[in-house]
């Protein structure tokens, strides 16, 4: 890594030159075991999520990082999957307060990516637009997952007798027509020493929408994020703009073992 992508992996602790993931939510490090109960998932997968569950192979926690943002707590992710060849990333997301108490867990698998080529679609999913990334609501069409080539039972498990869904902005004043989305700088340590990684800025907001009418409702989270790579293995020549859109769902910590 460039001197300065080695100044933000500081945050990751220690200064011995050794591991630079210690001390972090729930003790986990690159190459931790995780054992995480998939029967919320199958759940909300029977009641038409777009989530994509982690694979039998991916129980290994193979990148690390944390999220420079003006929240008041820290935010980490821990990578089950870089998303860096064809399959999409995956992650735990790992939201801790001032003290050190984990306030949100939740679980992401990647549903698709944009390539934002116009200066307006930039504008739009960075909010620099004053509408698009932020809004109070986003909808997701049948159309598009059809175009992604979902089967028909997909559709129809997600969508009913719907053309779309909608999702609620899950942050900011609930009545307020749009939001600026939150900014930060993500910095991921593929390595136990963080020889292995990238840093790059992010735009993004959190949306939600009830997966089922019962009186215990089921969340399933969206979460939409502007990347722009500054820099990966070192390499600052390294640059590239994609949006995220994130499918997740919370995940109470009792189901969840970080070994």
């Amino acid at each position: 890594m460039g001197k300065d992508q080695t100044e933000q992996k500081s945050e990751y602790e220690n200064k011995d030159g050794q591991r630079e993931d210690g001390n972090l939510p729930l003790k986990a490090r690159v190459g931790s075991v995780v054992v995480l109960q998939k029967t919320p998932m199958i759940r909300a997968q029977a009641q038409g999520s777009l989530l994509e569950m982690p694979s039998d192979d991916e129980t290994i926690i193979v990148a690390i990082s944390r999220i420079r943002t003006e929240l008041e707590g820290k935010l980490y992710r821990y990578y089950l999957h870089r998303g860096d060849e064809e399959t999409a990333e995956k992650y735990i997301q790992v939201y801790v307060d001032v003290n050190g108490e984990i306030k949100e867990l939740s679980y992401y698998s990647r549903l698709c990516r944009l390539i934002p080529e116009t200066l307006e679609d930039q504008q739009i999913f960075s909010g620099e637009a004053g509408y698009g990334l932020g809004d109070l609501t986003y909808t997701m069409w049948r159309w598009q997952l059809e175009e992604m080539g979902w089967s028909e039972e997909s559709l129809q498990a997600t969508f009913l007798d719907q053309d779309h869904i909608l999702f609620q902005r899950d942050a900011g004043d609930p009545h307020a027509e749009f939001v600026a989305p939150f900014r930060g700088t993500e910095t991921r340590i593929d390595s136990a020493d963080g020889s292995a990684g990238l840093q790059q800025q992010v735009i993004f907001m959190p949306y939600s929408r009830a997966l089922s009418q019962e009186r215990d409702q089921h969340r399933e989270l969206m979460l939409i994020s502007t990347e722009m790579i500054e820099s990966e293995n070192g390499d600052r020549n390294k640059r590239g703009i994609y949006v995220d859109f994130m499918m997740g769902i919370p995940i109470e910590p009792e189901r969840l073992v970080v070994q």
